[in-house]
């Protein structure tokens, strides 16, 4: 991958319900990602998209007694409408139903099969269907999933494809040793090297048609489907053209962003799935934590579910974006509140960062005052911050020169200074509004453009950014 090309990917959401606010973290801080690249000057490539096949998609079309296709479809837009409610800057959204994929999975399975790592064989297991994921006692707590206790465990006995993931614990084991921030947060690296170390099972690639039908063919053989899982995580490369051999090697490796409920796929899995393909490993696993409401861990039956697309349309696509990116630990669970929602609305962004702004562009547009700026250019130290993946404390540091700026403002008041004061003053506080501006575009960038058009050039009042919410 050359140096001035990046490629950043979300996990792909499943499609068997309606887009929430853990996904909406995980696309925002990809998002912040990628817009900061494109600041560096570099060509990016930011992926998302859906998981359409297997068993829990099949099962809720049926209900619907609705074509698979159909209900994909209807499910995929509202993933992709999320691109204009959030103003989210991905370049790809791949789906995995389209034929491109479909032709780039079926060629990634025929080269495992023919390295010896796809045999056949009858098995047992006990199986979730929420994860999608073959379950051993250790991973069930009194007989359940612990991620779907509502979710009885299947138990499965029939023939089916089979990856040689146990060939691969040496090599993982090696990578991990060789690039040791392959896996952040620390501590989700170390569970990873941990389950590694502990060895490894084969695990199933497909399923009967005749029981399962909705998923991609498995060549050859008529009989079987792939299993959703090996299939899906080649989206990472079948959206860059894998296997065309002119494309895709521009932008792979890539960076994956993903919960910590995919750290065994995305960290042991798919990296197994690359080395037996003889495809380039990832660069990067970024793992976020889940978000509880209120304290409480999200369910239906709670009534606790956030919807992105709700608070959106109650305080804005900024708000909302700045909420996730300061309030959830980058690397870590975080909690939503709607009522920390509004205190920060009004505290941070109405009161410190709009009125600040309101008050410099209204004293230097009354004066005419005339600004003209050079192109900006992001310094080393903040991208860094977000190279390290420091969202939060990123952020943080912007809002501490917001302050500040207010600060010296307050004390300083400016419409009580002569003329020529006062224009000094605010020369030198319009180009602290420039930079903030400049350095807010990755996280909030409507409001980023808003500050930007209100601070060089000649200088006009910026309207409030954020109107105060009343109590």
């Amino acid at each position: 991958m050359t140096s001035n090309k990046k490629y950043i990917t979300t996990t792909l959401p499943y499609v068997n319900s309606d887009p929430h606010i853990g996904f909406a973290l995980e696309i925002v801080q990809a998002d912040v990602i990628a817009r900061t690249w494109r600041q560096q000057g570099n060509d990016v490539v930011f992926n998302t998209g859906t998981d359409e096949h297997g068993q829990k998609i099949y099962q809720k079309a049926m209900e619907r007694k609705q074509d698979p296709q159909l209900y994909c479809d209807e499910y995929a837009k509202k993933f992709n409408d999320l691109k204009e409610a959030l103003n989210l800057s991905y370049t790809h959204f791949i789906r995995t139903t389209d034929k491109n994929h479909v032709l780039a999975a079926a060629e990634f399975w025929n080269r495992c099969l023919k390295n010896g790592d796809i045999y056949k064989k009858n098995y047992q297991t006990k199986y979730c269907v929420g994860c999608e994921l073959e379950k051993t006692d250790s991973d069930l707590v009194n007989g359940q999933c612990p991620l779907h206790p509502k979710n009885v465990i299947e138990l499965r006995d029939e023939e089916n494809y089979f990856f040689a993931f146990s060939k691969f614990q040496k090599p993982l084991l090696e990578l991990y040793e060789k690039q040791p921030d392959f896996v952040l947060p620390e501590s989700k690296f170390n569970e990873i090297k941990q389950f590694v170390a502990g060895g490894l099972q084969d695990f199933s690639i497909s399923r009967l048609k005749e029981k399962m039908p909705w998923g991609i063919p498995v060549p050859n053989d008529p009989d079987h489907v792939m299993y959703v899982w090996f299939d899906a995580l080649i989206n990472y490369i079948s959206t860059v053209n894998w296997p065309d051999e002119k494309l895709w090697r521009d932008w792979w490796p890539g960076i994956q962003v993903a919960g910590k409920d995919n750290l065994r796929q995305q960290s042991a899995m798919w990296q197994a799935m690359l080395l037996s393909a003889g495809v380039p490993l990832s660069k990067q696993i970024i793992i976020h934590g889940f978000i509880t409401s209120n304290g409480q861990k999200m369910s239906k039956s709670l009534g606790n579910v956030v919807d992105p697309y709700e608070m959106i349309k109650k305080y804005g696509t900024d708000a909302v974006r700045y909420y996730l990116l300061r309030e959830i630990p980058t690397l870590d669970d975080g909690d939503f509140s709607e009522l920390r929602m509004k205190e920060l609305y009004n505290s941070d962004l109405a009161n410190e960062l709009g009125n600040c702004v309101s008050r410099v562009t209204t004293l230097a547009a009354s004066d005419g005052i005339v600004v003209e700026k050079e192109p900006y250019k992001i310094t080393e130290e903040h991208a860094k911050q977000i190279e390290l993946f420091h969202i939060n404390d990123a952020l943080l540091s912007i809002w501490e020169e917001v302050k500040k700026l207010n600060k010296k403002i307050n004390e300083q008041t400016p419409w009580s200074k002569t003329p020529s004061e006062r224009h000094d003053f605010l020369v030198e506080s319009l180009s602290v509004l420039f930079e903030i501006g400049n350095r807010l575009y990755p996280f909030i960038p409507k409001t980023s453009e808003l500050i930007l058009a209100g601070t060089s050039g000649k200088i006009v009042k910026v309207p409030p950014l954020f109107p105060r919410l009343s109590k």
